[in-house]
């Protein structure tokens, strides 16, 4: 059981297991064939309105974080993250994005979430 995290840009690998972009927007420049994902989850990535508001300034990452949070309690992210607990359950997970910053983005948290709950379920 392994979730990863993956920029788009990296060339997919054969660890990577299940690969799901976790962003809203398809990365610029990459074809699907190069991407290779076998799903793409827009509903689990922040809202446009959070997403603009964060506009990826590293002195809001605190509080993007609190918020993003927030939103994955909405009823279909829920489930959604119900999806990615189980894939990550029956094998290597990875959450690919397309930010430049590595440490401080979405996925980042997304992937700490899924984290804290097998970490929950395995109690």
């Amino acid at each position: 059981m392994a979730v990863h995290v993956k920029r788009a840009y990296e060339a997919p690998s054969a660890e990577d297991g299940v690969r799901v972009l976790t962003e809203r927007l398809w990365p610029r420049g990459i074809s699907k064939e190069r991407l290779a994902v076998d799903a793409w989850l827009r509903e689990i990535a922040p809202s446009p309105e959070l997403r603009r508001w964060y506009n990826h300034e590293p002195e809001k990452w605190d509080e993007f974080q609190q918020r993003y949070r927030r939103e994955l309690q909405g009823p279909r992210q829920q489930e959604l993250l119900a999806e990615l607990v189980e894939k990550a359950a029956s094998g290597a997970l990875t959450l690919v994005y397309g930010s430049r910053d590595t440490g401080r983005n979405s996925t980042v948290i997304l992937a700490e979430v899924i984290r804290e709950r097998i970490a929950r379920k395995d109690r």
